[in-house]
């Protein structure tokens, strides 16, 4: 477990796993989030965010946290670990309301309240994504580690022994 990915719906605690998981570890964690988006809420450009991602792959080890689906089949390849986080909708959307307000050091904004964009994210995930995400793990599952939490228990069950 040298190169890790981390991915699932918003909301689900990815970036919290990623966060307790590089303590533990000492891997070096990147969140895509902090990558992608600037401070004013506009973005880098996709060649940038592409070239960013490139460099972290030639690292011996890393954490990514983000699901950024345009770049997961490519950082699928990349990694030897991945942790999906299928969780309930109504979990996701718990999520999402209880960070709310906060400043977090994944985001480089403090999320006021959901926006649109985010809660569609979260509507859409389950129904569409998540059928494409198992379908790609399902293409590259050898050679590869493959956990798949469907309660946050479980991946809190799964820090606490490795």
């Amino acid at each position: 477990m040298k190169k890790i990915i981390i991915i699932g719906c918003p909301g689900a605690g990815k970036s919290y796993f990623a966060k307790k998981l590089h303590k533990i570890t000492k891997i070096p964690l990147y969140h895509l989030d902090m990558i992608w988006h600037k401070p004013d809420k506009t973005h880098i450009s996709r060649e940038e965010f592409d070239k960013i991602l490139e460099n972290i792959f030639l690292k011996e080890f890393w954490i990514m946290d983000g699901d950024f689906s345009r770049t997961m089949e490519r950082r699928i390849q990349a990694c030897d670990t991945v942790i999906l986080f299928d969780l309930p909708y109504e979990i996701c959307m718990q999520g999402i309301k209880e960070r709310e307000g906060t400043k977090r050091d994944d985001m480089p904004w403090e999320i006021a309240t959901a926006d649109d964009m985010l809660l569609n994210e979260v509507n859409n995930y389950i129904p569409n994504k998540i059928p494409k995400v198992y379908e790609l793990l399902q293409h590259y599952k050898y050679g590869r580690e493959i956990i798949i939490f469907k309660t946050r228990n479980e991946a809190e069950k799964w820090l606490s022994e490795i």
